[in-house]
């Protein structure tokens, strides 16, 4: 997700909104809500005028619309968010509009945001594959490191058999030993990717040297090497599935830590009642919610005097089976600084 924020006062004001992946049309799904005033270019019918008798059908334009946001329907299916409501600013005021957001279209949205609002922008930003995804590209004897930015692909290093200190690097185990190094200081999800076995006997010698960046390497066959590679790699779909297994994978750590807790009764509540208490008791570290839960104007003022408070709000995704589990709970869990009962 790419973000933009406008002038904020008070946390009323515009943020520019550009989803990258379906994640970040689910992300908006939860930020987006009626009554909020969504700015977008979309298309419209407009009729014009004609000197024919028998009329023709009214021609869709290219239109800056305002609409205040009456609904919001997400279809993972059509991947596409449908924001429905009344045109407020351009043509056919007062008219009903239906916006559909779809990876790289861009809104601005106009309302109050809420701490937890921020928070998940926030969160989605830091979530993208942008400077956390380093893809390696290997054909033999040449080897390129790349880092995802929101402008393309970086080029961290080019790496040629031959090209470092003493005789070893001319052999393939050299050259591999090569390609190691600079890997020693990528932390997250790394993709290896060129066409050809070799990329296949790289990780073999990476796992006979115990290297950590096996267990998180994600070997991807592409026909080219180089900034080819990435867009191949792109386009076939696995940064989603990598954006997703990062989100899944914090959910599913911090479910396995409610449960953990409850079996041994430990410093956790769940349920609206037992976060309530543990709330007003100050005992909160961490709230997880379900994201089903969000438009609750309850639970929005239970998770609000938790932030006062300086918990954490953690939403999980009822998609997922960590959020099944949560909403099985009562849609609300607190793990806690200390037991209050």
């Amino acid at each position: 997700m790419k973000a933009e924020y406008g002038e904020l006062k008070d946390r009323f004001g515009e943020i520019r909104l550009f989803p990258e992946s379906i994640d970040d049309l689910w992300h908006l799904r939860h930020l987006i809500g009626p009554g909020d005033l969504v700015f977008a270019t979309t298309f419209r019918s407009v009729d014009t005028a004609t000197d024919k008798i028998r009329p023709e059908k009214a021609e869709k334009r290219a239109v800056r619309l305002g609409i205040r946001i009456e609904r919001v329907e997400f279809s993972e299916h059509g991947i596409r968010l449908r924001l429905t409501g009344i045109i407020e600013h351009g043509v056919d005021t007062g008219a009903y509009h239906t916006i559909n957001v779809e990876t790289g279209f861009e809104i601005s949205v106009i309302r109050q945001w809420r701490p937890i609002d921020l928070e998940r922008i926030e969160r989605a930003v830091k979530a993208s594959v942008y400077g956390v995804i380093h893809i390696l590209t290997i054909e033999e004897g040449e080897a390129e490191l790349f880092r995802l930015r929101q402008y393309g692909p970086e080029s961290v290093i080019t790496i040629m058999a031959g090209s470092g200190k003493g005789g070893e690097t001319d052999t393939r185990a050299g050259f591999f030993e090569q390609v190691l190094v600079p890997l020693t200081a990528v932390s997250g999800p790394l993709i290896i990717a060129g066409p050809g076995f070799i990329k296949d006997d790289f990780i073999k010698f990476a796992k006979n040297c115990s290297s950590p960046l096996v267990d998180r390497a994600m070997v991807v066959e592409t026909r080219r090497t180089g900034r080819g590679a990435v867009q191949e790699v792109i386009g076939k779909g696995v940064l989603d599935t990598l954006m997703n297994d990062l989100q899944l994978s914090r959910e599913v750590k911090l479910m396995d830590e409610v449960l953990l807790r409850i079996s041994q009764n430990g410093a956790v509540a769940y349920g609206i009642s037992e976060v309530e208490e543990a709330v007003g008791f100050g005992a909160v570290d961490q709230v997880l919610v379900a994201d089903t839960l969000l438009h609750d104007d309850g639970i929005t003022q239970l998770i609000q005097k938790a932030e006062t408070m300086r918990a954490t709000i953690v939403v999980l995704s009822s998609d997922f089976e960590p959020g099944e589990r949560l909403i099985a709970l009562g849609g609300i869990a607190a793990l806690l600084r200390y037991r209050v009962a």
